[in-house]
């Protein structure tokens, strides 16, 4: 039976960039036994590292040193600070991360306070639309024109939040037909990866020569920042940037422009904003993935960048690549996943870590 559970429990919890402490603290409870050395660095990444494992002591080992692979996965979601208290209690916010205005209208949020965590919901200042004229209707807002209604008096409102709370979009995970649909599944996607590839290593008696480094990273929708100092720390030979790209497999976008069709298979990421992979682990993902029979698919993606960026050029830098999970929806409440393609990148890296 395949852990969807820990997927949709991870989803679940709130952990906003800055702010990711609780879905550090579920990955701890899931994780016991996996790793020789568990570390929390200074910029929160939980840095989790497991020795090599030959199934023999007489097993032929890679001539040199045991390479260090270095799996980055991070662990935050977009979502908001609060950035002012109005004298009617409406909290305002400040993002942290990218949105698209159009996917924020008339949301159930959560907002995350030091007492506790409140129900809320999100909608822009202006007249609704039975007021409304409809070039009224025509604008699209602006971030700093949302607000947070908590359904609290207002001096109630002032004793329970502060500035700096924050506030995550409040969906629960679904599954409907073979995908699963989430708030969050960018990029909860790879630590449900990092967590379940290193629990199939584990579980397979052919044991692994590399030396695993699986990080948790903190603060990449703001730049990747947990990555970048996490990677100089670990220094890696290998870097595997884990990470959802773009299914735009859906109407109204072109054939040319979907990045990845769901159900096809895991992404072996090749080029984005950030960086341009190793060509030559590219090939080897491939002969890889063909060998075990497990479904892929190349990806390039015009914009925006992931954590493999990091580690490439961290300290004297590491090849590295980025495996993927196509994602419609990204950066919505309906981000969505095909559940073939999930255990196909979660395969695929188990493979690769059982040969580096």
């Amino acid at each position: 039976m395949e852990n969807i559970d820990l997927l949709k429990r991870l989803c679940e919890t709130p952990g906003v960039p800055g702010r990711e402490e609780r879905v550090r603290d579920l990955i701890l409870s899931e994780i016991d036994g996996l790793f020789d050395d568990v570390q929390i660095d200074a910029m929160g990444s939980l840095i989790c590292t497991r020795h090599p494992r030959p199934a023999k002591k007489s097993a032929k080992k890679p001539a040199g040193d045991p390479a260090r692979v270095m799996l980055l996965c991070h662990m935050d979601e977009i979502g908001f600070y609060v950035s002012a208290i109005d004298k009617n209690g409406f909290l305002w916010v400040n993002p942290a991360g990218g949105f698209d205005t159009r996917n924020l209208f008339s949301r159930r949020v959560l907002v995350c306070a030091e007492s506790g965590d409140f129900k809320a919901v999100m909608n822009p200042g202006g007249r609704p639309v039975h007021i409304s004229s409809p070039k009224d209707r025509e604008k699209v807002p602006e971030v700093k024109e949302f607000f947070v209604d908590t359904g609290l008096k207002a001096d109630d409102a002032k004793k329970k939040f502060r500035i700096g709370d924050f506030i995550v979009m409040d969906e629960p995970a679904i599954e409907i037909g073979t995908k699963v649909v989430s708030k969050a599944l960018d990029n909860r996607v790879a630590c449900w990866l990092g967590i379940e590839s290193v629990r199939k290593l584990a579980a397979s008696p052919a044991g692994h020569h590399c030396e695993v480094v699986v990080a948790f990273t903190t603060q990449e929708e703001v730049g990747l920042r947990g990555a970048k100092t996490a990677s100089h720390r670990v220094q890696p030979d290998i870097g595997l940037g884990l990470d959802v790209t773009l299914a735009c497999d859906t109407p109204g976008v072109p054939e040319e422009e979907t990045v990845t069709k769901q159900g096809q298979g895991f992404g072996l990421h090749i080029k984005d904003s950030s960086f341009i992979a190793d060509h030559g682990l590219v090939t080897q993902f491939e002969a890889l993935a063909k060998k075990h029979k497990i479904a892929y698919q190349r990806t390039i993606l015009a914009a925006g960048g992931q954590d493999g960026a990091a580690a490439q050029q961290a300290a004297a830098g590491a090849k590295a690549i980025g495996i993927t999970v196509g994602t419609r929806y990204i950066h919505t409440v309906t981000e969505m996943i095909d559940k073939k393609d999930l255990f196909a990148a979660r395969d695929i890296i188990a493979a690769y870590l059982a040969t580096a």
